[in-house]
């Protein structure tokens, strides 16, 4: 890009093709506007080179994959890699520092990674499993004839939707990084069972922390106003499993019958997979613990 070119460009602009969209352009734009390195009012939708040349970010159009010039494009056939333009601003907010390695994983792994395979057809195509790109797709017009401003319009309803969708992602990100602290303290004090005196995100972090060599089966924390002894899952791969099962005597009971059962006057439920219980207070909930530690690893 010569220096003519470069005085002609819009700062915080961004360009894209216009006609049908797609969930990596969308999810481009918005991950550009989260981030602030773009206005929303200088989001252009266009297939004119001229037009387009004036735009700080160009993506999914213009056959330029150059990071450096802000251009991000993966269709001409010089580029081999497996990215769609939502995988290439990402990989350009890590490498330009202006998210972590860490906010990098997470968002990949939440949202960009499928995106990117959506695009470049590596989409599993589950049925009867919907995803992001194709919650996306279902913003573009029925029609396919519909007036430009008609698309303009559907568009930029798709990229307010993954705006909204991105900052919650990372809202959520930043408390959970935020209880890091706080689940790093219980791993040192507690070594059957971690216990935490308000309801927190933990799990993430606990495994984050080397969790699957930490000896703790059970958690214990509020909930609502009661209290949860759920069981910890073996390694971060396998969280739909628990490193020891609740009694099988308490599987699927409510409050009589699992007060009658375990002996335990607050009792309230146990999950019929036997992998997490309420009780009406702290205390109930570490009697609980005791019987299941007693337990053992009973089948």
């Amino acid at each position: 890009m010569n220096s003519s070119q470069h005085s002609q460009i819009q700062p915080r602009s961004f360009g894209t093709h216009d006609g049908t969209f797609h969930a990596d352009e969308v999810t481009a734009c918005a991950l550009l506007e989260l981030f602030d390195l773009i206005d929303h009012d200088k989001i252009k939708r266009t297939r004119s080179a001229k037009e387009l040349s004036t735009c700080e970010y160009i993506c999914d159009v213009g056959g330029i994959y150059d990071p450096e010039s802000k251009r991000f494009d993966h269709h001409q056939v010089e580029y081999k890699g497996m990215l769609s333009s939502a995988g290439m601003i990402l990989e350009f907010l890590r490498n330009q520092r202006y998210i972590t390695q860490k906010a990098f994983d997470f968002l990949n792994n939440s949202l960009v990674r499928g995106v990117d395979a959506h695009d470049n057809g590596r989409d599993p195509q589950i049925v009867g499993f919907c995803t992001f790109s194709q919650i996306i797709s279902n913003f573009t017009p029925i029609h396919y004839d519909v007036e430009p401003a008609v698309q303009d319009a559907a568009f930029f309803e798709a990229e307010q939707f993954t705006l909204g969708h991105l900052r919650r992602l990372m809202q959520r990100f930043q408390y959970n990084q935020s209880c890091r602290d706080a689940v790093a303290q219980a791993m040192a004090d507690f070594r059957d069972c971690l216990i935490f005196e308000k309801a927190l995100p933990w799990m993430d972090s606990f495994f984050e922390l080397e969790g699957d060599r930490h000896p703790a089966r059970f958690v214990i924390m509020p909930s609502g106003k009661c209290w949860k002894l759920r069981g910890i899952p073996p390694n971060v791969d396998d969280k739909m499993k628990v490193r020891q099962l609740l009694p099988k005597e308490w599987a699927g009971m409510l409050e009589q019958e699992l007060r009658e059962i375990s002996g335990i006057a607050g009792a309230l439920f146990c999950h019929k997979g036997r992998f997490i219980s309420v009780w009406q207070s702290k205390q109930d909930a570490l009697d609980a613990l005791q019987i299941v530690l007693r337990y053992g690893y009973k089948k």
